[in-house]
């Protein structure tokens, strides 16, 4: 059975994360002891709230040093503002550095264009929205062009290359919402909040990542 640490850095509650990983057949380990994670197979960065509150959590448990160290030698798959941390920067509450191991920043959707009245420009992104994929990859193995996820987010990645996008989805423009580089994955979506597409998802990534 696959070991997969899923970082509790102090931010959000991770039970759901923590059920559906273990319902695609992961033995996980909720924890921020860096000699856990270290232990495990693959390790999993969730994030709830705001990017700079997350990446807080992470200094503060001793974290940083750890995630950025073994990524280079296990697979990571960032969720929500766990994939947003997987880039250098984000604008979120003012300017916060991420782990940088993406190159790429996170911005916020337009202002300008909020209208709460359409969900096609509402900001926050929340709801069920499509995943259009780029290419083959195993963290999509399955995963047919429009298949909906569940999103909830009012900021998102722009990598610096695009060869890192795995996914597109379209909220009053087009943004990377499943990204890679190497061993390093991340999605934008709730996948414990997206049934079937988004267990298939974790199941790819437990078994083949």
């Amino acid at each position: 059975m696959t070991i997969v640490a899923l970082i509790d850095h102090g931010v959000g509650n991770l039970r759901s994360v923590d059920k559906a990983l273990a319902a695609v057949g992961a033995d996980v380990l909720l924890t921020n002891d860096p000699d856990v994670i270290a232990s495990a197979d693959k390790i999993v960065l969730p994030g709830v709230g705001a990017f700079g509150d997350c990446v807080r959590g992470l200094r503060e448990t001793d974290l940083w040093d750890t995630i950025k160290e073994l990524a280079q030698s296990r697979p990571m798959l960032g969720i929500c503002v766990g994939m947003q941390m997987l880039f250098e920067s984000s604008d979120e509450m003012g300017h916060h550095t991420g782990l940088a191991l993406l190159p790429g920043k996170v911005v916020r959707f337009d202002s300008d264009q909020d209208d709460p009245a359409d969900p096609v420009w509402r900001i926050p992104h929340t709801g069920w929205n499509q995943l259009q994929p780029t290419r083959d990859s195993m963290l999509l193995n399955t995963i047919i062009s429009g298949s909906y996820a569940y999103f909830n987010h009012s900021y998102y990645c722009l990598p610096d290359k695009s060869d890192d996008v795995l996914a597109y989805t379209e909220h009053g423009g087009t943004f990377a919402s499943v990204v890679s580089r190497g061993h390093t994955y991340g999605i934008q979506c709730h996948p414990e909040k997206s049934q079937s597409v988004g267990l298939n998802i974790l199941r790819n990534f437990v078994e083949q990542g």
